[in-house]
């Protein structure tokens, strides 16, 4: 099989890669990304002369070049991640959201729709987020008919996504699926998000912010649990169907916080306790949703998945991997990983291959 990951040199999308190349030996993957600013050719380094790997950069939202990656390769099934996918961003820019997270999914709809025209066995998962449900108060978690109800450009960005995905099975019977996830954490997560932005601002010894008093509550999935759970739901998932995935690991944000500070005082060879200091509590965001929590009985149920990293065990792997790639990160705040993207494609065999430095 030959399978189409979107959005592969971001966070979630560069660990789904490695997950399949090392969980399906006669698989090839095909990674597709933008390179925009969370997109780090750096995170697939280890991938670079992989000889069942291909990256090409491309814009999902460019139909011709879509068209064009469907006619050159014999793509089988579409793991789709690419998205504009930071809160806050959606809230100073919306319209970016709309043009990657809309209008870039319907044009990959539509790509794969032509190609697969006569094929059986294709297959495409839309990768999607709780967020889309709006949000929950102190009791009850979100499951696959819970209503959707958006309350930020990104989510609403990503609601619309979902419906459009079901819309074109319930149409035209394309063979798509929807998973909607809770909050992911791990290593090489872009500094902007919560996790890695607390243990940079530690390691420097600078303000942690927290919004409003830190009372918001989410549920946190490991990335690896994560990409088990989509190859599970790809593999396994019944077409038109959607399927919730979470960690099962609710935690407020103050909470978090303070356990990542103190697991890296504790990585540090510091006095546990010493960088709860740093915290600072800010203005809260506008319309930030109390709390996300799913329900993810259906996954138990229909296709035996279920986290196996608990919090705290995926948060220590997080803090150490951080601690130990100061480079990558240090690369990626000072904009340094954009020379990685020309060495990437000198040192393949061969040079540039045809389409890839677009």
């Amino acid at each position: 099989m030959r399978v189409l990951v979107t959005g592969a040199a971001g966070f979630i999308g560069s660990h789904l890669v490695r997950h399949l190349l090392a969980s399906r030996p006669d698989w090839q993957v095909v990674g597709l990304d933008a390179l925009t600013y969370a997109g780090n050719l750096e995170s697939l380094a280890d991938l670079n002369r992989h000889p069942r790997f291909r990256f090409v950069k491309g814009d999902i939202c460019d139909a011709e070049a879509v068209r064009g990656l469907f006619g050159s390769e014999v793509i089988d099934g579409v793991f789709h991640l690419a998205a504009e996918s930071h809160v806050d961003r959606s809230i100073a820019g919306p319209m970016a959201f709309v043009r990657t997270n809309v209008e870039g999914t319907a044009t990959l709809l539509e790509a794969a729709r032509a190609a697969w025209q006569g094929r059986d066995g294709c297959r495409f998962l839309h990768v999607s987020t709780d967020e889309v449900f709006g949000s929950l108060g102190a009791t009850g978690r979100f499951d696959e008919s819970t209503p959707y109800q958006p309350h930020s450009p990104y989510s609403a960005s990503k609601a619309a996504s979902d419906h459009m995905v079901r819309a074109w099975h319930d149409t035209y019977g394309f063979p798509s699926l929807v998973t909607n996830c809770t909050n992911n954490y791990g290593p090489y997560q872009f500094p902007e998000k919560l996790i890695p932005l607390v243990l940079l601002r530690a390691g420097r010894g600078e303000v942690v912010p927290v919004y409003g008093k830190g009372e918001n509550v989410r549920d946190w999935l490991f990335v690896e649990d994560h990409c088990a759970a989509l190859l599970r739901v790809f593999e396994a998932g019944e077409l038109g169907g959607s399927y919730g995935i979470g960690g099962e690991s609710e935690c407020s944000n103050l909470a978090l916080v303070e356990l990542l500070l103190d697991l890296h005082d504790e990585a540090a060879g510091e006095p546990i306790g010493r960088s709860r200091k740093l915290i600072s509590f800010v203005t809260d965001r506008p319309g930030h949703d109390f709390r996300y929590a799913m329900d993810i009985s259906k996954m138990r149920r229909a296709l035996g998945w279920s986290p196996r990293v608990s919090l705290r065990d995926g948060m220590a792997q997080t803090v150490a991997w951080y601690l130990a790639n100061g480079a990558w990160t240090a690369s990626v705040t000072t904009g340094a990983y954009r020379t990685f993207e020309q060495t990437w494609y000198a040192t393949r065999a061969g040079g540039n291959e045809a389409g890839e430095a677009q």
